[in-house]
């Protein structure tokens, strides 16, 4: 059995979206009146917020059973995003900067492979805007 097969992992793959725009939702009122969200940390939910999101988005990518090449660019988008909230859940650790910079590489990696894989229309030069 294809642990992927089925609506259970698509149905996963939405609740963890919708639990991720509930603690955005949080974050954003703790922003807004820090004291209507007391004791909780800020750095705690946005990454939560990160780690969520990635978890559902590599979910959804699997329940659809992508190409190789774009469950590639799901992974890279996912463990940046996780590298990310590693980021904004230890921000005092020495790693801290490490774990932003690799975020930040594989974001661009994954944009990079984004537009490269992009197949050309008949027409168009690369110099066309």
């Amino acid at each position: 059995m294809n642990i992927c097969s089925g609506s259970a992992p698509r149905h996963l793959a939405l609740i963890l979206g919708v639990v991720t725009l509930a603690d955005v939702v949080l974050l954003l009122v703790q922003d807004a009146e820090p004291k209507l969200v007391p004791g909780v940390s800020h750095g705690f939910l946005a990454a939560l917020s990160l780690a969520l999101i990635a978890c559902s988005y590599l979910v959804f990518q699997l329940a659809h059973r992508r190409a190789a090449m774009e469950l590639v660019k799901a992974i890279l988008l996912a463990a940046a995003f996780l590298f990310w909230a590693a980021n904004q859940f230890w921000p005092n650790l020495p790693q801290a900067g490490l774990f932003n910079d690799v975020a930040i590489a594989l974001f661009v990696s994954d944009v990079f492979f984004v537009v490269a894989g992009r197949p050309p229309a008949a027409n168009e030069s690369v110099f066309d805007t």
